[in-house]
Order: C-alpha cells, then structure tokens, then sequence
C-alpha cells in the first residue's frame, strides 16, 4: 500500500527528518548482511560478551524486527532494509513538498525453504545436515494434515560446547546437560530447587545435636517415600539416596519442568507428600553418554508416554561456533513454521520485490495528484532487497537490477538474483524459495512502521 504525504502546512518536518534519519541509519547498518554473501557483524555487549551474527533482530534489536521475528521468524534483516528504504523514499517526497504456489508440507520443499534460509548463516556448509534435522524436528511435534502453527516451545535447542557441527544430533527424548551427581543409577526423575533461602540460628551449641538428629530423620524420612514410588530425582539427601539406588540429577531449570514434563509424560511435583507413582513417567533408558572428551550429557528416551516433544543436540568447538548453529536452527525451525502457518512458497532471490515495484509503478501511471508522486516512490523503495542482493557478493547493483527489472517486464516473474552464478536466473531452478508469509510480513511491518515515524512532528530526548 502507498504511503500518502499531504502537504505541510506547520513548521518544517526537522523532527520527522531525524527520526528517519535514523531509521536510514539502521538500515544502513545492517545492509550488508543480507543474502548468501552478506557479512556478519561482530557485536560486542557492556559485559563484554561477543556474539557474531548477521540476524537483523540480534543485531540492531529494534521493535521492528522484533515485530517481524516474533510473527514469521524469518526477514528480520529484510524488514529493516525495506522501511530504511521507504524512510529515504519519504524524506525525498518531503523535501519536494507475487502469485503464490499453494504446496503441501512434502518434505522436499521444506528442505528447500530450510536450506535457502541456512545459505545466508555462518554455518551455510552444513546445511545438508541441519535442513533435513530442523525439519524432521517441527514434523514430529505436529500433525501436518491439520496444523495450522508450530510450538516452537516443544523443540529444545540444547547447547553442549565440543565437537564439530557435524556432531549435532536429533534425539526423540529428553537430553540433560547437568552431571549426575550420585551412582545410584536405577531410578530417575527430576524435581526443581524450591526458590527459598531458610535458616535456623541455634545459639547454645547443646541444641546442636537435636537438631541434626531431627534434621537426619527428616531427610530420611523424604527419601523412604521417595522411594515408596519407584523413581526419583531430587536435590538433597544424597547418601541416603545412593543407597537405594537412585540416580540424582542437581540444578534442573525451573523453566525446563514443562519441557521435561511433557516429554516424559510426568507432573510437577511442589511437596513430597505429593510424590506418588501415578505423578510420575517411565522411559525405556536413562543414560550418562560420554562425548569423546568433551564432557557428557544424559539421555532419556523411550518414553512410555511421550509428549509431542523433540531436543536438538547443538555442538562446536567454541561459543561463537555453536551460538551461531543455534541461531541458524533457529532461524531454519521459523521457516518451516511460516510454511505451516501459511502453506504458500514463492520464489527469492529479490523476484517478489522486484515484481512488486514494477506492478505498483505500472498502477501509479493511472493516478494524479499527490499520489502520483507517493506511489512510484514506494514502489523504487522496493528495489532495495535486490539492489542490496547485487551489492554483497559484489556484483555491479545498477545493471543487475536494470537486468532483472527487464526480465519481470517480460513476464519472467520467478527471475531472481543468483548470488552462486554472479547474475540473473531462474531462481526457482536453483530451488531458491522463500515462504509467502515472511515477504507479506516484510511488507506490512515496514510500511506500518514509516507511516508511523510519518506522524512524528517532535523528538523529546529524556535522561
């Protein structure tokens, strides 16, 4: 949708001016990280902690392309560089006064989308290996013939430091990075540390012994009804528990009990008194796996009654390394659920953005008036995707959008730039798609967001 400018009559638009300069700037930043050939950036937080990303919401972290990750996932560097793009549309107007492909999720296409989305992330090289994983992740926590979303929620990514990417591993189970903290080893279940500080202040050193004695058959006490159920993972009283051959797992997130109850098919449990066996689930194995040097991680699987969950296994040699396949499994999972969200597949490349300009140009030659102006101007905005695309690799931006301009005009609507190639091609033969949802998103967030910096007639800056 154009974006209309009336003509001022008030004072002269300095603060529209500034805030959308600075949106340029934002855009500006972050331009040249899109595409399979973009760069990352090197961010470095107060505490002093880096990360290397070329995610547009990581790296800028604006209310735009949050807005744009929470809804599709994916199009974070996008969405910024086309309402940069519309902002230096609109700042230029002021100084003067696609179709579709319905699919179905067959699993093909789905490795497409995900690899198109890993060719632009630092870990490009595996794709063959983390596309079929992410997809195989979202296809086993959904039914594909009636779903109309993905709970991201019920795919944990669980980070453990060594190995290489090519270690990252699906596990249809329950994956635990904590030590075991005992030997019992026959019994396991997990219960969280309760959020309490308590203390007895004893001070005649004669009470002492009371105490622990109370103290010792309390524990013990807990332990035999822990046991009385037939499984158990707790917090305290490790010897008593070691003797009934009970494993311990220490040190449970409070935010991993809703994952780890659905999957194994058990129930919080807030008091012992609760602990009975029909709150509790049963797996086939519970194993502490060694991971050749680099640690070790426990493994549930087999669980009898199992949730609709799945855990990703992420590995790499530093935490730049497997932060970035993280992110990037992230980003392929986002994809795959826009596609479930929306089944509609288009072609990428820059062909829906140049399809567009060429469309909404063709329609502003019937207008007049102030629209006549506005419109065109949106639609040159447009032609920022693949202009960026062009720039990248370092290809020359103004014959390789002329080039590509000239191929829509003649009906090539899935023409794209081919980054691999150095020019323009048929991009859905190199199966460069992208979902239709994440460029409908691009385009109402962005244009949502300039008409709104549009209404700003005064910037307050506040300590």
């Amino acid at each position: 949708m154009p974006v209309n400018v009336a003509p001022r009559t008030g004072p002269p638009p300095g603060a529209v001016g500034a805030a959308g300069g600075r949106g340029k700037t934002v855009a500006d930043a972050i331009r040249t990280s899109l595409g399979p050939k973009g760069m990352d950036k090197m961010i470095q937080d107060g505490k002093g902690d880096v990360t290397i990303t070329n995610d547009g919401a990581t790296i800028m972290l604006v209310e735009l392309s949050k807005a744009q990750d929470i809804e599709a996932g994916d199009g974070t560097t996008s969405v910024v560089i086309i309402a940069g793009s519309l902002l230096d549309s609109c700042t230029k107007l002021l100084q003067k006064g696609i179709h579709p492909t319905i699919i179905s999720d067959d699993r093909e296409t789905l490795l497409n989308s995900a690899a198109t989305s890993l060719n632009s992330k630092v870990v490009s090289q595996y794709s063959s290996l983390l596309s079929p994983m992410s997809v195989d992740a979202v296809m086993k926590v959904i039914d594909p013939a009636t779903a109309t979303s993905v709970g991201l929620r019920d795919i944990k990514i669980v980070k453990k430091l060594g190995g290489t990417i090519d270690d990252c591993e699906l596990v249809e189970g329950l994956v635990l990075t904590q030590k075991v903290a005992n030997s019992g080893i026959t019994r396991l279940i997990c219960l969280s540390a309760p959020d309490m500080d308590n203390q007895i202040v004893v001070s005649d050193y004669v009470q002492m012994d009371p105490v622990l004695r109370e103290e010792r058959a309390y524990i013990l006490n807990l332990v035999k009804q822990i046991k009385k159920t037939g499984y158990a993972l707790i917090d305290l009283a490790l010897h008593f528990l070691n003797k009934m051959k009970i494993m311990v797992v220490k040190d449970i997130e409070r935010e991993d009990i809703e994952f780890i109850c659905k999957t194994i098919g058990t129930k919080p449990v807030a008091h012992v008194d609760q602990f009975s066996a029909d709150m509790l689930g049963s797996a086939q194995l519970a194993e502490e796996v060694s991971l050749n040097g680099s640690g070790k991680l426990i493994k549930i699987t087999g669980c009898t009654s199992p949730g609709k969950t799945i855990t990703i296994v992420a590995r790499g040699s530093n935490k730049l390394v497997i932060e970035g396949a993280e992110g990037s499994i992230h980003d392929a999972l986002c994809v795959i659920r826009c596609l479930v969200k929306k089944r509609a597949l288009i072609a990428g490349g820059g062909a829906p953005e140049i399809e567009l300009a060429l469309r909404v140009a063709e329609y502003s030659r019937a207008l007049s008036g102030m629209e006549s102006y506005c419109t065109p101007a949106f639609a040159d905005a447009m032609e920022a995707i693949p202009s960026t695309l062009a720039e990248n690799p370092g290809l020359n931006s103004v014959s390789t959008v002329t080039e590509l301009r000239n191929r829509h005009a003649q009906g090539e609507k899935t023409t794209g730039i081919n980054v691999r190639k150095g020019g323009v091609s048929n991009i859905l033969e190199e199966l460069v798609v992208q979902p239709l949802l994440v460029s409908v998103t691009v385009l109402t967030l962005a244009t949502e967001t300039v008409r709104s910096i549009l209404k700003i007639d005064d910037v307050v800056n506040t300590r």
